[in-house]
């Protein structure tokens, strides 16, 4: 038994070491626990859910499904696709993307529902249905018979439509009824990372199926080439207009450009250059040329002035004359005679002296030819100067055009830069031209044979097996579904325990000593027959019912080797531990709620310290619901109260029990009497119970609940302890917690609790791994519980 330790220190509760620890981390064994304790749950949840899986599959038709593969291959266009440099990852997921929004739009559907006349398939327009199918469409046809609406989509009341009219309102709404649910029905997706799309159509008839993606497939191809063919023919129209404003632009363009160089005269040579840059440029190739020839000649001219200027004698030495000048070759001679004279006169004087006739005749000859060399040296001087003249003039001259030509040239520069923009606009249109005539060229090229971007490299084939509804996934889903929804309702049942079930309980949530599990008791007597007979009358199921209440009265009596029994003693155990030193004991039995069993542990209690030889005294102190004396069969005239309010003494209304020599004190019910508490806590009582004190060791007084009445607390004064009873699986937890704390005076004077009426079977799996209540199985070769309980009503 998973009995408390009785301390020392009376009635201090005992430390919770275990309650910080278990909130830091999630407690396995209390999950297994809750497990284990749901597992019927869960179990019944789970056969349910297969239950459930089981009929829809009887309730399903079974579908087949037709697939195509469709590649989309951008290499089949490449003849006519320029070479981009965009991501080719993002163009490969928007091209797929929108094939597959092309595979489920409207129009194609609309061209398959056309091709195998879908709307008039009765297979395809009202296809079975599963019985889950049905009820939807049950409830949807309430809905829209609670809401009902008979006016057309267009406004018009359709009762006023001729029938032609109606007719062709109905075919066009079934058309449009199969084309959506075609294009709903229909399955297009992507095949991994591949350039695959998957088409797929399921249906009951697997020849439908097979059909209808046939017919997608080849629509699909239809469609990708009518959009090429489409698209290149209106490009073709398009850059053929274009075409003809771009060659009369161009054109234009280009007769401006020469209309502008013929106004401005700004001819260009084979060169492309114009007239005035060649000319300016020719001019100043002449005026560096006259330059050099002005300086050339005034250099002569200089050199010959300063030989004339320096006089005849002088003449003839410095008449350095080169000889590709004109006069060098009559100087030369000159020079040639004056130097032969002038040696023969060096001669003649020498020999002769100056004074010879032939030395006179030379020095003559000898200054002639000085004065004729003299004269040829003006003379080259003088042309000299001519010709610096002229080329200094011609310099001048060619200056003079030089800046004429740069007036004319720059004001041609500023012109050309109109022309300039004038042939640029010409050249560009010219290559716009001829690259949409490239285009054009292309378009008609490939109009005439036009390139789609798909083909099919799987064909749609007959299907053989059913591919929905999947029985193994149907089932392993319900299962699994059926777990969860078992878990869920296990998990609620575990969130709403709000009661106590084990010891732990009793010591964590409230802070009491736990003494011990009370187990059922009885239950079977006056509910079933005994085999032979047939028929139980009311007087004699009656008695049953009484004799039953009387043995539950006295299990520790007739049965002192039992569990019941035990857990008692474990109480008695510890009121005296805690009342150790007292002489005569009070110990009031309370419970919170009515109908936990406080009055048969009371009666079991009492008999059971009467039958190990304590003198003891048992009373009825529930005035206004004396379900002691009911149970213990008491007929009296007087009780308690009487004793009370008379100033007896409980010789004159107490009862004395043969076998145990056990007192009773009953409690009468006369009227309603609506003052109990005053009368428990009254002077009388408290003289009652003193004189009751001198003879009996243990007084045991059965006391109305807590919870609706205030008598337990009104007596809590005349009580050396209190005695717990909380029913197993029915008290709340909250509500002794509040009362505790409501009431300190009775909670302090509370020596223990013990659970009441516990299922032996089921307390195992609340108890935790290693916890004495997964062993009562080996505690019971020290019970002995008899198979027949006696019903001895008392004496």
């Amino acid at each position: 038994m998973n009995y408390a330790n009785f301390p020392l220190d009376k009635r201090m509760p005992l430390p919770n070491s275990d309650a910080g620890d278990g909130e830091d981390f999630i407690d396995i064994e209390r999950l297994l626990g809750m497990a284990a304790r749901q597992a019927k749950v869960v179990a019944v949840c789970a056969v349910i859910g297969l239950f459930l899986g089981l009929l829809y599959l009887q309730t399903t038709p079974p579908k087949y499904q037709s697939i195509a593969s469709v590649l989309i291959d951008e290499g089949l266009n490449k003849i006519v696709d320029d070479i981009s440099a965009t991501s080719t990852t993002m163009q490969t997921d928007s091209a797929i993307l929108s094939q597959i929004e092309i595979l489920t739009s409207t129009r194609l559907a609309a061209v398959v529902v056309d091709k195998l006349k879908l709307d008039q398939n009765d297979t395809f327009m009202n296809p079975p249905q599963s019985a889950l199918a049905q009820g939807i469409g049950l409830i949807r046809g309430l809905i829209q018979y609670v809401r009902p609406s008979s006016s057309m989509p267009g406004g018009a009341d359709f009762s006023k439509l001729d029938p032609a009219a109606r007719d062709a309102l109905i075919a066009t709404s079934r058309r449009d009824y199969a084309i959506l649910k075609l294009q709903n029905e229909i399955r297009a997706e992507r095949v991994g990372r591949s350039y695959v799309i998957a088409l797929g159509y399921q249906a009951t008839d697997p020849a439908l199926a097979n059909a209808i993606t046939k017919a997608y497939a080849d629509a699909y191809l239809a469609d990708q080439l009518d959009a090429s063919f489409d698209a290149t023919e209106r490009a073709a129209v398009w850059l053929q207009g274009r075409l003809t404003e771009l060659r009369q632009s161009s054109q234009a363009a280009s007769l401006a450009v020469e209309k502008f160089r013929a106004e401005h005269g700004l001819a260009a040579n084979s060169d492309g250059q114009l007239m005035s840059d060649k000319q300016l440029s020719d001019l100043n190739a002449q005026l560096i040329v006259a330059q050099a020839d002005t300086a050339r000649a005034s250099a002569r001219y200089q050199q010959y002035k300063a030989i004339v200027d320096s006089g005849s004698e002088n003449a003839f030495k410095d008449a350095a004359i080169s000889s590709d000048q004109p006069s060098s070759s009559v100087i030369s001679a000159l020079k040639t005679r004056y130097l032969t004279v002038a040696k023969r006169l060096q001669d003649v004087e020498a020999n002769f002296g100056p004074e010879h006739p032939q030395a006179v005749a030379l020095s003559k000859e000898k200054a002639d030819i000085s004065t004729q060399i003299f004269g040829e040296l003006k003379q080259l001087t003088e042309s000299y100067r001519n010709e610096y003249e002229v080329a200094q003039a011609r310099e001048t001259a060619l200056r003079a055009n030089v800046a004429a030509a740069q007036g004319k040239s720059s004001v041609d520069n500023q012109t050309q830069v109109k022309l300039r923009e004038l042939d640029q606009q010409a050249t560009a249109l010219t290559t716009l031209y001829q690259t949409f005539l490239g285009r054009y060229e292309e378009a008609a090229q490939q109009q005439s044979f036009p390139v789609g971007k798909i083909r099919i490299i799987s064909d749609a084939s007959m299907p053989m097996t059913a591919s929905s509804p999947r029985t193994i996934v149907v089932l392993g889903l319900s299962l699994v579904l059926g777990l969860l929804m078992g878990a869920g309702f296990g998990g609620l049942n575990e969130f709403n325990e709000r009661f106590f079930r084990t010891g732990e309980d009793v010591r964590d949530r409230v802070n009491l000593k736990f003494l011990g599990y009370l187990p059922t008791i009885g239950g079977k007597l006056g509910k079933e027959e005994k085999p032979g007979e047939t028929q139980v009358d009311a007087k004699t199921t009656q008695s049953l019912s009484s004799a039953e209440k009387r043995a539950r009265m006295r299990v520790s009596i007739d049965s002192p080797a039992s569990m019941f029994s035990e857990t008692l003693r474990s109480a008695k155990i510890a009121f005296d531990v805690v009342m150790e030193g007292q002489g005569s004991r009070v110990i009031g039995i309370i419970s919170v709620l009515p109908g936990e069993g406080k009055s048969t542990v009371a009666a079991n209690l009492a008999g059971l310290l009467a039958a190990n030889g304590s003198k003891t005294l048992l009373i009825d102190g529930d005035l206004r619901n004396p379900g002691l004396s009911r149970g213990l069969g008491m007929e009296t005239e007087q009780g308690l109260m009487e004793a009370v309010v008379g100033g007896q003494t409980w010789q004159s209304v107490g009862k004395i029990d043969r076998q145990t020599k056990l007192a009773i004190i009953p409690a009468v019910l006369r009227g309603h009497f609506s003052h109990t508490s005053e009368l428990l806590s009254s002077a009388g009582m408290r003289r009652f119970i003193e004189n009751a004190k001198e003879t009996f060791e243990y007084i045991v007084v059965d006391l109305p609940p807590l919870g609706p009445v205030v008598d337990a607390k009104a007596f809590a004064p005349l009580v050396d302890g209190f005695v717990l009873v909380t029913e197993w699986g029915r008290t709340p937890r909250a509500m002794v917690r509040s009362m505790l704390e409501s009431e300190p005076y009775v909670a302090n004077k509370i020596v223990g609790a013990v659970l009441n009426k516990v299922d032996l079977k089921k307390l195992a799996k609340y108890g935790s791994f290693g916890g004495s209540e997964k062993f009562f199985d080996k505690y019971s070769s020290y019970y002995l519980e008899k198979s027949e309980v006696r019903g001895k009503a008392p004496v």
